[in-house]
């Protein structure tokens, strides 16, 4: 497979895999969560650099994002977006150091920002579940490289859709040749376990202009056309019916060969029949009556041109009438990102947004909940100073009303919840040592789940002993608390009493344990004829389960 190459791609090929996990800090102070304490549970508004954002939700979201939706710099030359990326490499560095941030005077911004979007990618597509897809708003400037990006990411086969996005009407004077009014959403799956959510409506009266014994109805052949329309490719279903002058009648194929029937005619009443003759052919019907089908629902295949569903100028009426001003040139409008979320989610999905801007994902997933009653979630990340004054603050309105606002579903709220967050510092093993850096227990325990297996576990109901999780084959143990009062006492050693308590509950569930404790007063001899494997602390946090 042809593969894109770009200045620096050598550097940051696997820089993804560099950056270090940290812990995510609530702030009570600015999140919304009403009578709840904030909680990593919750719905996330992040204010750091994505990059380390994304690092930080891999121990416990790594592949259950049901959805991404993001919107990067569309790198037009007039952005000043800045690459900062700390790559470890002096080359690296200095050609950073020129045209920082990068405008349309850097020859080389087509570098830096497949450099930027390259480790972003990679995070995005670990956390993404294998039925989940992604979504990504771009334009001309670079969509043909973020395509290729994509099929070296994602894989070529598992491309779904470059959608079309009608963002103005009468296009405008931006471009020299051509009034452009559209952008991208390009879009890819994780995997083929993906399925999109197709929309159904009830059938109209105008679908049904024919009218057949005193009835509405419409006219379907009854021959096959299209792909699989040749007698070989369906041989029981070519057979002869009885035309009205009384003669066999043989399917065809539109170009005249041996073709098969689109559904079984013997299976049709007299009614359900319809025959006219062209050509000295006669030619079947099925006959479909609207008052069989006024009531069933029609499957309608999502549609790749996004015509009119809602522009740019809907996005900035939606800032104005939630914040009274434009506040933001770059936002997406609701109704675009509601219809995303629904097409690729059910009601209890994970969604994320990685580069969140105005905040607009959070609002359709909200938005959609108070429709259908659903328990969606989203995750934001938001890496400007405005993460709180627009990012965070619109979601506070549109959850508890806007005053005076025209629309009733805003101005009376949409209720939920939200916990903001920062990064802390990265969970370091010589700063456990040395009782510097101490994680909390649960940011420790999601680490080693996805360092040990590279995925989150399943949480055990009621924490027993230590126990934070399990696999369909291993019960997982942390004897650990923050304080280094309890990791220099007896109290965090794995012992024989421990063990054995262990082993019992082990053998109930027929499962083996993984034991991280920063000491043990029991061979490991002895724990193997348990079923116990010991990972010291903080040495062992990489181990890896066989």
């Amino acid at each position: 497979m042809p593969s894109l190459d770009f200045k620096g791609k050598q550097f940051i090929y696997g820089y993804h895999l560099t950056v270090p996990v940290r812990t995510l800090e609530i702030n009570a102070d600015k999140s919304l969560t009403a009578e709840n304490d904030p909680s990593l549970n919750d719905n996330l508004i992040i204010h750091s650099d994505n990059l380390h954002a994304l690092k930080a939700l891999l121990p416990k979201y790594a592949g259950k994002i049901k959805c991404i939706y993001i919107d990067p710099p569309y790198n037009t030359g007039n952005e000043n977006w800045v690459y900062n990326d700390n790559v470890n490499s002096p080359l690296m560095q200095a050609w950073l150091a020129k045209h920082s941030p990068v405008d349309n005077e850097d020859l080389e911004r087509h570098d830096k920002w497949l450099c930027m979007m390259w480790p972003r990618l990679h995070l995005l597509h670990e956390l993404l579940s294998d039925d989940g897809v992604i979504f990504i708003a771009i334009d001309d400037n670079e969509q043909h490289r973020l395509r290729m990006l994509m099929d070296e990411v994602f894989d070529e086969d598992n491309f779904v859709a470059n959608l079309i996005w009608r963002k103005k009407a009468g296009g405008g004077q931006d471009t020299e040749y051509y009034a452009r009014e559209h952008e991208y959403i390009l879009c890819y799956r994780k995997s083929d376990a993906y399925t999109i959510k197709f929309r159904t409506s009830l059938r109209t009266e105008s679908e049904f202009p024919k009218v057949k014994n005193g009835r509405k109805c419409k006219f379907l052949k009854l021959e096959k056309w299209g792909s699989n329309a040749y007698r070989e490719d369906r041989p029981t279903m070519f057979y002869s019916i009885q035309a009205p002058d009384g003669t066999d009648f043989f399917p065809k194929a539109p170009d005249g060969r041996d073709g098969n029937w689109r559904t079984r005619p013997t299976a049709l009443d007299q009614d359900h029949i319809h025959w006219e003759r062209r050509k000295e052919r006669w030619t079947p019907y099925e006959v479909i009556y609207f008052d069989e089908m006024k009531n069933k629902d029609k499957v309608v295949k999502e549609r790749t041109i996004y015509y009119d569903l809602a522009t740019t100028t809907d996005a900035t009426n939606e800032q104005k009438a939630i914040f009274g001003e434009k506040v933001l040139d770059t936002s997406k409008p609701l109704d675009l990102i509601k219809r995303l979320v629904l097409l690729s989610t059910t009601s209890d999905s994970l969604i994320l947004d990685s580069f969140a801007g105005t905040g607009t994902t959070a609002h359709a997933v909200l938005a959609l909940n108070k429709k259908d009653g659903g328990n969606r979630k989203f995750m934001l990340m938001e890496c400007e100073d405005y993460a709180d004054t627009i990012t965070a603050e619109r979601i506070r309105r549109v959850i508890n009303g806007v005053e005076n606002a025209k629309d009733e579903t805003l101005r009376n709220g949409l209720g939920g919840s939200f916990t903001y967050c920062t990064l802390g510092e990265p969970i370091d093993e010589e700063g456990m040592l040395t009782g510097e850096t101490l994680p909390t227990y649960e940011a420790l325990a999601d680490y080693i789940a996805y360092t040990a297996t590279g995925n989150a576990l399943t949480a055990i109901s009621e924490q027993e002993d230590y126990c934070f999780g399990e696999t369909d084959d291993i019960r997982f143990y942390l004897i650990y608390e923050p304080t280094l009062q309890f990791l220099e006492s007896n109290k965090s050693a794995l012992d024989g009493a421990r063990a054995e308590q262990i082993t019992k509950a082990c053998k109930e569930t027929g499962k083996t344990a993984y034991v991280y404790a920063p000491q043990k007063f029991i061979s490991q001899k002895e724990l193997t004829d348990m079923g116990i494997t010991f990972c010291q602390l903080p040495y062992n946090i990489h181990r890896i389960t066989e």
